[in-house]
């Protein structure tokens, strides 16, 4: 159970480390950044663990648990168990205890804080300043354009403006005894609580630190004037600090799109100027780590539109398109730098070092090494590793950093500048992505999951940020960056769901011109194609993810059910005539969304209409032809079967029956073909096969199988009227399937007539590779054989099913009409399927049927016929 990352600073006391230089930054004075640098992040991160570990209330609990489990399972306690409980109650009031823990080292400390005091003042500008000063800009001085960029310490250019913060809260925060003593330090950290209202301590942990800093001064004596400071620094803050950063992030949008169109257009330029590359990023990153910190915790404000980042979108994008130049022109920075390096960098390092007045032997020979080291650098090397020259940098800046070392680094100040640009360059070459991951890592967002959707939302209503939303799924691509296996969960949690809220779902127009919907809606639909359009690919945990294979996947699977509006709790269901207007323009829109993207339209339209003809798509989920099919059957021919809803052939439509009590949908809207000619055949071709070919197959084929035995016998015995009168009665029938079917044949011969013109539009797409084994055609003509063969005195006009639908009675409440047609197309349909003479067997089947009715009739048994006589002698007739 040891914690080597935590230990107590107080074994550092009255060792050379106390007594280290620490200039970082300071003008005159740039050495020891990196040995800086480590040592105020070891200060915050030790602070930032014991602040977090006093925040679990069952601390205690929790190591005496792990203490008794290792001792139940190894036989003994843990060696560091005394160790790590002592600390725990001993920073059981961690701020108390961490200064005073830190009081050796105030010295250090507060020197190693003070050197950020010029780069802190110098970077923490408004963006007023900013755009004075022509940050970022390089056309402002076109002469110096191709002049590489320099600075004294070439690494505090870059560095993250929020980490430069928190050092310098932090620090003085635990070492507070120099702000009484030390004018400048006072002065660098009010300036530090001017600029944020929380600070990150890790991940999404975030410490509210003018209260902490208040409490806690409040609580010790003299420190009155140092808790009113920090009142009157969180006051400015509040009013202050929101619009600073808004502006910033309004500044850095247009300067950081200057400067991607200018690198774009001339990427030589990232040779010299690969520095601004990475102040841009670092800026960036740092604006948008604020509002997405801020964002979270800060809840009641009077300005909302500080935190509300409606534009942020554009800024993540350009940050993504400034990394992609860099990965795409890496070879031309690299190239660049070997010869840098080489051929200046080189000589400047042996000339230097040659004008040293003080060089110790084991000195001497760490700096030579690192003239041949940078001589021997060629542009035939593909393979670049500075790793050792980067760790005796650092030991020569420990080894001459002490106090009675004999060579001093900060009187020579001119070592520390060359080798600090001598590391910015060597970095270009072997750590060139991991410099683009620590100034440009979004991988905050993984912990910040409600700020984020909340960011996608706003710039979903926002026009102009349209085109940039892609930047959204690319930002994922930094998740893996994240020190955490939650981050794999968030991922999944957002693989799934709705892909974008509505556009413009409760936005007005901020423009203050009125424009008419569908123009906004096409400018919706190019903004979004241009920002789907932007990447082929990326990557996000090892998962290649294409923008235009999703949306052509999320088309084909959610793009025509949902017409439907079919709510299976309440039956509700749209109109047939609805969805086929719904499902024309959406195939209109489809093609020209193909105009738009890499998307293709007629793929996507061919695979969706032909999987909208099957009972289930290629997910598994219901069809159009499902969901109709079983609502016909199951809601609008049940009520028929029972009487509550009339097929009139007269009308040619179904008819409701007003019932008292009961109110009942109208079922004139779904099947009036007379008057509305697209309401029960729009979809028909799509039912034809699962709902047609459903009836006339499942249903004969289960009754004749269930009665298969009665039939043989009936067969053979038609002409014995004594036996027909004791076989006929033990025929059975599902009465709730019958009448059903019954009326669905009925209802599918008065539709026919309109189906004809519809097929011509609609069949190509819809049939041509649906076909069953059964012959629809065949099928047809068999019934107009069968039609012909029951009623031979009437001829057939333009369709089959006409003459006869003309001929029939009015309807009857029962629906009882419908049996002849019924019987006609059953007939037609068994015999096709078993490939039997259609004529010859129906022959037999009214010869059979006509036996039985005589029979009956001198049984006297004529009254358990519910048809009408009419009806009767329609099905006997011939």
């Amino acid at each position: 159970m040891a914690f080597p990352g935590i230990c107590h600073f107080c074994v550092l006391e009255g060792s050379p480390f106390c007594q280290l230089d620490f200039p970082l930054g300071s003008p005159g004075r740039p050495v020891n950044y990196d040995l800086t640098k480590n040592y105020l992040d070891l200060v915050v991160t030790y602070t930032s663990v014991i602040l977090l570990l006093s925040r679990i209330e069952d601390r205690k609990a929790l190591i005496g648990m792990y203490n008794s489990a290792h001792e139940m399972i190894q036989g003994s306690g843990d060696p560091s168990y005394a160790r790590l409980a002592q600390m725990v109650l001993e920073y059981d009031t961690p701020l108390k205890k961490l200064t005073e823990e830190f009081g050796p080292q105030t010295k250090a400390v507060s020197s190693a804080l003070l050197s950020l005091h010029f780069l802190f003042v110098r970077r923490n500008q408004s963006a007023e300043q900013w755009r004075s000063d022509q940050l970022l800009s390089l056309i402002s001085n076109s002469a110096t354009m191709l002049s590489p960029a320099s600075s004294d310490v070439m690494a505090c250019e870059y560095l993250s403006l929020e980490v430069i913060e928190r050092w310098i809260l932090i620090g003085f925060l635990l070492c507070h005894g120099c702000l009484s003593s030390n004018p400048q330090c006072l002065e660098l950290w009010k300036l530090g609580l001017q600029g944020s209202l929380y600070i990150s301590l890790i991940r999404d942990d975030a410490l509210q630190l003018h209260r902490v800093t208040e409490e806690f001064f409040g609580r010790l004596k003299g420190y009155g004037k140092q808790a009113a400071d920090v009142k009157e620094c969180k006051e400015h803050a509040v009013a202050h600090s929101g619009q600073l950063h808004r502006n910033r992030r309004a500044f850095l949008r247009n300067a950081v799109r200057e400067l991607e169109a200018l690198l774009s257009h001339q990427p030589g330029l990232l040779g010299p100027r690969a520095l601004c590359v990475f102040v841009a990023l670092s800026l960036c990153r740092d604006e948008v780590n604020w509002l997405v910190r801020h964002a979270e915790h800060v809840t009641k404000t009077k300005t909302p539109e500080d935190y509300a980042g409606s534009h942020i979108a554009e800024l993540l994008f350009l940050m993504e398109q400034l990394r992609t130049l860099v990965h795409r022109h890496g070879p031309v920075i690299q190239r660049y730098h070997v010869q840098y390096l080489a051929r200046f960098d080189a000589l400047l390092c042996a000339r230097l070092f040659q004008n040293l007045t003080v060089c110790p032997e084991e000195e001497s020979i760490v700096m030579s090494s690192f003239v041949s080291t940078l001589s021997s650098l060629t542009l035939k090397q593909e393979k670049f590793n500075f790793s050792g020259l980067c760790l005796d940098w650092f030991r020569l800046q420990a080894y001459t950093s002490v106090s009675k070392a004999p060579m001093q680094l900060h009187e020579s100040p001119d070592v520390g500048r060359v080798m600090n640009l001598i590391m910015f360059h060597s970095k270009m070459l072997d750590s060139l992505e991991e410099l683009v991951v620590e100034t440009s890592d979004l991988s905050a967002f993984c912990f910040y999951v409600r700020p984020f959707e909340k960011l996608f939302a706003l710039t979903m209503e926002e026009p102009a940020m349209l085109r940039f939303t892609i930047v959204f799924p690319l930002v994922c691509s930094h998740l893996p960056a994240a020190p955490t296996p939650s981050s794999v969960r968030w991922a999944v949690r957002c693989g799934g769901g709705a892909w974008a809220p509505e556009p413009f779902a409760s936005s007005s127009d901020r423009a203050g011109v009125s424009a008419p919907s569908m123009d906004k809606l096409h400018q919706v639909l190019s903004e979004l194609s241009l920002s789907i359009n932007h990447v082929p690919s990326f990557t996000v945990f090892k998962h290649m993810v294409t923008p235009s294979e999703y949306l052509s996947s999320y088309l084909e699977t959610q793009s025509f059910v949902w017409m439907a509006s079919y709510n299976q709790a309440t039956q509700a269901i749209a109109r047939p005539s609805e969805v086929l207007a719904g499902l024309c323009s959406y195939l209109a829109f489809i093609q020209s969304l193909g105009q738009f993207t890499c998307v293709d339209s007629s793929r996507i339209i061919c695979n969706v209409l032909l999987q909208q003809t099957q009972p289930l798509d290629s997910s598994g989920e219901q069809t159009l032809t499902t969901i109709y099919t079983n609502w016909y059957l199951e809601v609008l021919l049940r009520q028929a079967s029972t009487g509550a809803i009339v097929l009139s052939p007269a009308m040619q439509a179904f008819i409701s029956v007003p019932r008292e009590g009961k109110q009942s949908f109208s079922a004139e809207e779904f099947s009036d073909i007379s008057s509305e000619p697209q309401q029960l055949h729009a979809l028909m071709m799509g039912l034809r096969d699962g709902g047609m070919q459903r009836g006339l197959h499942g249903g004969g084929t289960k009754l004749v199988t269930e009665n298969m035995d009665m039939l043989v016998q009936i067969r053979s015995n038609f002409s014995k009227p004594e036996q027909m009168v004791s076989l006929l009665p033990r025929l059975t029938c599902n009465t709730g399937v019958t009448p059903v079917t019954l009326v669905r044949l009925k209802c599918a011969c008065v539709s026919a007539p309109r189906i004809r013109p519809l097929e011509a539009r609609v069949v190509s797409l819809e049939l041509c590779s649906t076909r069953r084994t059964v012959d629809h055609a065949g099928h047809w003509r068999c019934c107009k054989e069968t039609s012909t063969a029951a009623l031979p005195s009437h001829s057939l006009v333009h369709c089959e099913c006409q003459a006869p639908c003309l001929l029939l009675p009015a309807g009857y409440s029962n629906n009882i009409h419908c049996l002849a047609k019924a019987i006609i197309h059953v007939s037609a349909a068994l015999f096709t399927i078993h490939s039997k003479n259609i004529e010859t067997h129906l022959k037999e089947f009214l010869l059979v049927r006509g036996c039985g009715q005589v029979s009956f009739h001198t049984a006297g048994l004529c009254a358990r016929c519910t048809a009408p006589k009419g009806m009767l002698e329609y099905c006997t007739q011939g």
